[in-house]
């Protein structure tokens, strides 16, 4: 494979990743609720991504670099209206 056949096979992994985000952040944002989500799960993933961030930029890749800094920053919206919505007041268990 080439060089530039690689790299456009990356970009074209690093869209698809990305824009799958999306939709569960517009889900979030639309309901108001990110009850259904493991806070734990995304914080790990987002540290994960910040990691591949790291590597990208040390590798010089931009679709790493790219792909990364955008899920990034999806991941963060997501934690950030999670934090917000579950620490709405809570109606108790009966």
């Amino acid at each position: 494979m080439t060089p530039a056949t690689t790299e456009w096979i990356g970009s074209i992994a690093a869209c698809c990743t990305t824009i799958s985000f999306l939709p569960q952040l517009v889900r979030v944002w639309r309901r108001k609720s990110a009850r259904d989500i493991s806070l734990t799960m995304f914080l790990l993933f987002s540290f994960g991504v910040a990691c591949w961030l790291a590597y990208g930029i040390g590798v010089r890749s931009k679709p790493i670099i790219a792909a990364n800094a955008i899920t990034l920053a999806l991941a963060i919206a997501i934690l950030v209206l999670k934090l917000r919505y579950d620490g709405r007041t809570r109606t108790p268990l009966k």
